[in-house]
This record gives structure tokens, sequence and C-alpha cells, in this order.
């Protein structure tokens, strides 16, 4: 095996790796390893799916005479941050909400983030490809070493930050009865749009915005994902998550 592709590999996954280290110590009772790794998996696995239906609406979009900036808006926001939010809560939703280590509000918040990090790792990986053969091993380290930061503080960060809101507003719509497709609607559609806007922003604005738009989504997104931990951690010990209750009252359909 080429080197170029073990140091890919490695530096693709470390960027998750880092941050899972870091939001687990969110959890005061953490969860099982098993577990974690387990939904891990499952977010990587999920970047195939996405690959495939991304190119398929591609094609799609390019049918439709469309104006540049429509078909922007509906790529960036629809056909790549749709479907990747959608997908990993999808992941979360069949492989961790009726579980029975999942037992209390916040845990619904960290898996949302470990499937994040399982595809941001796999995206990062991909991203990081180039022809090999093409660089020296100098090269090679600096261009990955700076893509690899890059990528830490802003599309992994994104990715984890996007699925700990989705995670949040399911993790309160087990307790809002009367609003709880509502809730876990408006996560996933803030999620989407904020995710979608970012992307935008930096591959279609010009000029401060193009990086102005970003930073303050990052910005934001950290703020309201620490709160939401912070809070999720408060209710732990007077409103556990109850499998079968999510199974009786259909909370993630």
């Amino acid at each position: 095996m080429d080197y170029s592709v073990i140091i890919y590999i490695i530096f693709g996954i470390m960027p998750s790796l880092v941050w899972l280290s870091y939001y687990l110590t969110k959890d005061l009772h953490p969860e099982p390893k098993k577990m974690i790794i387990k939904i891990f998996l499952w977010g990587s696995l999920i970047t195939l799916p996405v690959f495939f239906i991304q190119i398929g609406l591609k094609h799609l979009l390019d049918i439709f005479d469309l104006n540049t900036l429509a078909q922007s808006l509906i790529y960036w926001f629809v056909i790549i941050a749709l479907s990747e939010e959608f997908l990993k809560y999808l992941a979360v939703r069949m492989k961790a909400l009726n579980d029975p280590n999942l037992d209390e509000p916040l845990d619904v918040m960290l898996y949302m983030t470990v499937a994040a990090l399982g595809f941001a790792a796999v995206e990062n990986i991909l991203y990081l490809f180039t022809p090999l053969g093409q660089m020296s091993f100098d090269q090679l380290i600096t261009r990955t070493l700076a893509v690899d930061f890059v990528r830490f503080i802003g599309a992994t960060f994104l990715h984890t930050l996007c699925s700990a809101t989705v995670g949040y507003f399911l993790a309160i719509s087990f307790y809002k009865a009367k609003r709880r497709k509502i809730l876990a609607s408006l996560g996933i559609l803030l999620a989407v749009g904020l995710h979608g806007l970012y992307d935008f922003s930096i591959m279609t604005l010009e000029g401060y915005v193009r990086y102005a738009v970003p930073i303050s989504i990052i910005f934001v997104l950290a703020i309201f994902s620490s709160y939401g931990f912070k809070k999720l951690q408060k209710m732990k010990s007077i409103c556990l998550v109850s499998p079968d209750l999510a199974k009786q009252d259909k909370i993630i359909k």
C-alpha cells in the first residue's frame, strides 16, 4: 500500500477522534464503548448512500434550465445539506433511539454528534485524496496538515454542531408531546439551513462575506451546542429517555 494512502486515512480520521474525545467528556454517565463505535461506524457508512444520492440529484438538477443562483441554492441547501443532515439523523434514528443504552436526554445529542464525526471522518479521507505520486513526502505532509487543520475547525466541527442541534431538538421533543413533530422537524431544518448557508457562502460569495458568514455560523452553533449540552445535563436526573416510550408514542416517526 502506498504510504500516502495510510497518511490520508490516519489524518482524515484524526479530526473526528479529537472532537470525539472532547464530546465524550460532556457525558457524566459514559455510554458503552461498543455503542459509541457502532454509531461512529454507521455515521461512516452513510457516506456511501449520501454520495450516490448527491450524484443522482446533481444530474437531475442539471436537466432543468435554471439560472446560476437558483442552481447553486438548490445544490448547497437541498442536494448537499439536506441529504447529509437527514441521513445522519436517520442513522441515529435507526440504530440508537430505541436502544436500551439511550437512557437520558443528553445521549440523543451525543449520539448525533458521534454519527456526524463518523461521517466527517470518511469525508475528510476522501477530501485528502489526490492522484498518488504527484507530491514529495514533505509536500504531502504539509498539505495534509494544512487541510486537516482547516477541516478540523471548519467542516468537521460544522458536522458535529449541526447534528448536535438536531439532537438537542430531538431530546426536547421527547417531553413535548403536542409539539413533538414540530420540534424534531425544526431541529433538522435549522441544521440544513445553517449547513447549506455555510457551504453556499464559502463556495459562492465573494469578499469578506465569504468568510464572515461561515465563521458566524460556527460561532453561533458552538454557543447553542454548549447551551444544549448543559441544559440536557440538568434534565438527566428527572427526565430519563425510555425506549419503550419512544416506541409507544412514535417519537421518531
